[in-house]
């Protein structure tokens, strides 16, 4: 059970990371509303995915 949470964390981490990157980018989804909320759920998102990577990794 705690293998699929760390992938369902690490899914959630890409997924949120693609979304305000784009954002960030290329003003797609949100008309780039605020550029400080898209680094910070940048920043977010990236220690999400590490420690979703680095708890996945330990359960091996």
């Amino acid at each position: 059970m705690s293998k699929i949470m760390c992938l369902f964390g690490l899914s959630v981490a890409v997924l949120l990371l693609l979304v305000f990157a784009l954002d960030l980018a290329i003003k797609i989804p949100f008309s780039r509303a605020s550029m400080l909320m898209d680094i910070g759920v940048i920043i977010g998102a990236l220690g999400l995915a590490l420690i979703s990577f680095t708890t996945l990794r330990e359960q091996s």
